[in-house]
């Protein structure tokens, strides 16, 4: 059954599920929308299985599309990753780099780095991908993308890894609803009884601090997504946990940033690429550029 059903078909299934709807992809894809459409009626009858609920504006897969769209994923991410590793070894004047990263680290990095890579190849594109940590290490995983930008610790049996040096965590408040008797830092003690918004990542550390000072912390929510935490410091819903870095994230004259001590917290942004995988050489030109622009600060 599988003989019968081509990487065409695979991408061509991807690409309605990336875009939404068929006329979308279809476009895309640079086909008829019609023949498309029969495409995807032939893939599902020799599945013996229906990938999409009809009568639905935008596409909506079914149990079985689910599962079918999580193996393609993969399996299109290693016949890409491959042909790029083949065919993008040389001078690296050419070609695109695809990353990952998780947001905080993404910002705090990304910018200045792609600006100065801009500088001396200027063919050469991007595409970002962005997620929490764990994912961006599954897409790296899958070659979906060259390089992994995160804060997860990475296993050095199976990665390559460039690590930044240590930054403070720091806690982000409303200035209606600032504490701490110092202006630039707060001490864990000062947090007891604080509305507070804590990432997932360090939720376990943070607790064992407050009962260590004697103290059960008043965590109003658990989220790794650190724009969104900002927003809801803006709003005034808690005060929240971020690396020092995300300051650059949301300018707001409202918002107040204190370093956390007593005890300090710190984290630090690792830079992965999968030890057996042949890089391309524009990604091996970024990687340089990277040690030259950061690592070289340390």
């Amino acid at each position: 059954m599988m003989s019968s059903i081509g990487i065409k078909d695979m991408r061509a299934f991807y690409a309605i599920v990336e875009e939404g709807n068929i006329s979308h992809a279809a476009q895309r894809l640079d086909v008829a929308q019609p023949a498309l459409s029969r495409q995807m009626k032939r893939l599902e009858e020799i599945l013996k299985v229906t990938l999409f609920e009809r009568g639905s504006r935008r596409i909506r897969l079914t149990e079985a599309g689910r599962i079918f769209y999580n193996r393609v994923e993969k399996i299109i991410g290693m016949i890409d990753g491959t042909i790029r590793e083949v065919a993008e070894i040389g001078s690296g004047e050419k070609g695109s780099i695809k990353l990952g990263t998780i947001i905080s680290s993404g910002a705090m990095i990304l910018p200045e780095l792609i600006n100065a890579f801009h500088e001396k190849y200027p063919s050469v594109t991007f595409e970002i991908w962005e997620g929490e940590g764990a994912r961006i290490l599954e897409l790296l995983d899958t070659r979906l993308i060259e390089i992994a930008i995160t804060r997860t610790q990475v296993d050095n049996m199976i990665y390559e890894s460039l690590v930044l040096p240590n930054e403070p965590l720091v806690m982000v408040m409303n200035q209606q609803n600032a504490c701490g008797e110092a202006k630039d830092e707060v001490k864990f003690i000062e947090l007891a009884d604080q509305p507070l918004i804590i990432p997932l990542r360090w939720k376990s550390i943070f607790i064992t601090h407050c009962r260590r000072l004697g103290f059960e912390p008043k965590i109003t929510c658990v989220s790794d997504s650190i724009v969104q935490n900002l927003l809801m410091v803006k709003m005034n819903l808690g005060i929240s946990m971020v690396p020092m870095s995300s300051k650059t994230l949301l300018t707001d004259g409202n918002l107040i940033y204190k370093r956390l001590i007593e005890p300090e917290i710190t984290t630090h942004t690792v830079v992965a690429w999968l030890k057996n995988q042949t890089l391309s050489a524009s990604c091996l030109n970024l990687i340089s550029l990277f040690k030259d622009l950061f690592m070289s600060k340390i």
